[in-house]
């Protein structure tokens, strides 16, 4: 992967307004599908990567999709609507 400086820090891959759309889903998935391991296993500063380049991720997604759908269950009138758990 490219590194590319983003303010002062060293970013790995590519930079998120760079990738095109279904490049950008591909990655929101790659990461979100190693998180797990990387919370329970990774350095804290793998840790620290991975949520800094999380974070620059889903901010380009949501810059991008603004109006996205937003299901009422994931709100919290829907999860009062359901009762305590």
């Amino acid at each position: 992967m490219e590194e590319h400086e983003d303010r002062g820090t060293t970013m790995t891959g590519v930079h998120p307004d760079q990738l095109d759309d279904q490049q950008l889903m591909k990655e929101l998935e790659s990461i979100h599908r190693t998180r797990h391991d990387t919370l329970l296993h990774g350095s804290s500063e793998a840790l620290r990567t991975h949520n800094e380049r999380m974070a620059k991720l889903e901010g380009e997604y949501l810059r991008r999709h603004p109006r996205r759908p937003v299901t009422p269950g994931r709100t919290r009138d829907g999860a009062r609507e359901r009762g305590p758990a």
